[in-house]
């Protein structure tokens, strides 16, 4: 009773504070408004940044190891590939070997890829189109969703027989008036192949890497009829090796540990000797974007917390000029029993209603900042971002009212019944 009783006196005085001057209360909220738009719109946009990147590497997969030639994440010196070029690439003979060996591997795929290709059917062709050629197992790498026709079957893939799966666009510019092109046949570096079936819309990448939609996907002894790749020199088409592990094998160290392992026996090298080969996670990258974004967080809130510091001065301003207008109030409450600790939670409540509204107004201002466009990033106000930007609004409110409500509630009652 006596906390609603509180709940209901502070709203009253706190929007009488609003009303009896206006221009004041706005222009001192003005800054914790600011603080909380600058704090959030930077926070919401890192984090949609950095969810819209990690899904534009979705493709990577979870629970998998790359083995190739040069590392995801580069080297520490300007020079560090000098370091890489000369490695051997991964060679099918090294796929045939891990595929055999391994025990601590559900899946091994071998792949390549490339840029830039042109695929013809009739007289209608499509141009800077990525070719990529996989072995089996290729579909517990990446996903693939077939919106029409089928996969690649296990004999297509060991036999390299000529069959291709078209992206959603390159089905659209060869074949714009057959609904399902399967069956139909492209010409692709002046090969023919059979078209199996037809990948389901991705739509636009963030990144601008190439999307599924300009892809094509063809057994991997077919791409080598097309392309020098397979044999592990150091100056061939790079193929790449994906090792799928297993649940139980908790961060895959066991599966890590085997492929170094066996990549070393299986290419001679001492002891002594570094690796010649790199062993890449997916989370490596998603490390290093993580720690872009912290820095841009931190910015963030240097740049938000000078506004908040400007606003809890302002409220505490407002505070104070309500105490000194309500003195003779105060007086009364406490002459009529009230205790220190009711006006100081009343005080205290008001100051963090300010503040509130201050914070709320920041959070619509972010909101409306979702609609505008930002070409193919979504930004979306979270959650978690809403309610840190009430919870920053309410330690805000509650540190600018702290002493405000102190002074108010060791009043003296008779004294503070005579003022004015």
């Amino acid at each position: 009773m006596l906390t609603l009783r509180l709940i209901s006196e502070s709203l009253g005085f706190a929007w009488k504070a609003l009303k009896s001057n206006l221009l004041r209360t706005i222009l001192s909220l003005l800054g914790v408004t600011i603080g909380i738009f600058s704090i959030i719109a930077v926070l919401t946009i890192v984090d949609s940044l950095e969810r819209n990147i990690r899904d534009s590497f979705n493709f990577l997969g979870s629970d998998i190891i790359y083995l190739d030639k040069w590392p995801f994440t580069g080297g520490n010196t300007r020079d560090w590939w000098k370091d890489f070029i000369k490695r051997p690439n991964v060679s099918y003979n090294e796929y045939r070997f891990l595929k055999t060996n391994l025990k601590t591997s559900s899946h091994v795929s071998i792949y390549s890829f490339a840029n830039e290709i042109t695929v013809k059917a009739g007289s209608n062709g499509i141009n800077k189109i990525l070719l990529r050629g996989v072995s089996l197992d290729y579909e517990y790498m990446r996903e693939v969703n077939i919106e029409k026709g089928r996969y690649l079957t296990n004999d297509e893939i060991e036999g390299g027989r000529n069959v291709v799966i078209l992206g959603y666009e390159v089905a659209k510019a060869l074949f714009p008036k057959i609904d399902n092109p399967s069956g139909e046949f492209v010409k692709i570096k002046n090969l023919r192949f059979k078209v199996v079936g037809v990948n389901k819309r991705q739509g636009e990448s963030f990144l601008g890497m190439t999307s599924v939609d300009y892809e094509c996907i063809i057994p991997y002894d077919s791409f080598r009829k097309l392309y020098n790749t397979g044999s592990g020199r150091w100056d061939e088409m790079g193929s790449h090796i994906g090792l799928k592990g297993h649940q139980e094998d908790l961060g895959l160290v066991l599966l890590e540990n085997e492929i170094r392992g066996s990549m070393r026996v299986k290419r001679g090298l001492k002891p002594v000797q570094k690796d010649n080969f790199a062993i890449n996670r997916p989370e490596a990258i998603a490390n290093a974007i993580s720690g872009v974004f912290d820095v841009l967080s931190i910015a963030g809130w240097v740049i938000g917390g000078f506004s908040m510091l400007v606003g809890g001065f302002g409220i505490a301003n407002i505070m104070f000029v309500s105490v000194k207008e309500r003195t003779s109030i105060i007086g009364l409450q406490k002459s009529l029993g009230a205790k220190n600790y009711f006006i100081l939670s009343q005080f205290l409540f008001e100051s963090i209603l300010l503040s509130l509204i201050g914070g709320l107004t920041g959070l619509l201002l972010v909101w409306l900042l979702t609609f505008a466009p930002f070409g193919s990033l979504q930004v979306v106000l979270s959650l978690p971002n809403i309610i840190l930007g009430l919870g920053v609004s309410s330690i805000i409110g509650l540190v600018a009212g702290i002493v405000p409500a102190a002074v108010a509630a060791r009043l003296d009652p008779v004294i503070a019944i005579r003022a004015n």
